[in-house]
C-alpha cells in the first residue's frame, strides 16, 4: 500500500507540482491550500506524513505543526517542511516543532518525491 501524504501548500502552482512530483514517486497524495483545511483532513483522511508549507495566511506551517504535536492522535505523525526558509535559526526551529527534516524551495520536482522518502525512511533522532 503506498504511503499516504498529507500536502499543505498555499501557491496553487507549488502544490500542482509537489502533488505531482509526489505521485511519481508512488505517494498517494491529499493536497489542501492551508494550516486549518490540513488540521481537519488529518482526522479523515489519516495520512501516514504530513509535507507541510511554512509561510501561508490563516494558520501557517508552524502553528499546524505545534497543533499537530499538541494531539495525541496526530503527535507523532512525520512532518517534513517544504520551504523558502533557509535560516538557520529557522531551521532549528523547525527541529525543534518535531519536524523530520525540511526541503529548500525551489525545489526539483524530478527529486521531491526521492528527497521525501528518504526524509521518511531515515532513523529519527531523539
Amino acid at each position: 500500500m503506498p504511503t499516504h501524504v498529507l500536502l499543505v501548500e498555499d501557491d496553487d502552482d507549488i502544490r500542482a507540482v509537489a502533488t505531482l512530483a509526489l505521485r511519481r514517486e508512488g505517494f498517494d497524495v491529499t493536497a489542501v491550500a492551508d494550516g486549518e483545511a490540513a488540521l481537519t483532513c488529518v482526522r479523515t483522511a489519516r495520512p501516514d506524513a504530513v509535507v507541510l508549507d511554512w509561510m501561508m495566511p490563516t494558520l501557517d506551517g508552524p502553528s499546524t505543526c505545534a497543533a499537530l504535536r499538541a494531539d495525541e492522535r496526530t503527535a507523532s505523525l512525520p512532518v517534513i517542511f517544504l520551504t523558502a526558509k533557509r535560516d538557520p535559526a529557522v531551521v532549528t526551529r523547525m527541529l525543534e516543532l518535531g519536524a523530520r527534516g525540511h526541503i529548500a524551495k525551489p525545489f526539483n520536482p524530478l527529486e521531491l518525491g526521492a528527497r521525501v522518502r528518504a526524509l521518511l525512511d531515515a532513523p529519527q533522532r531523539d
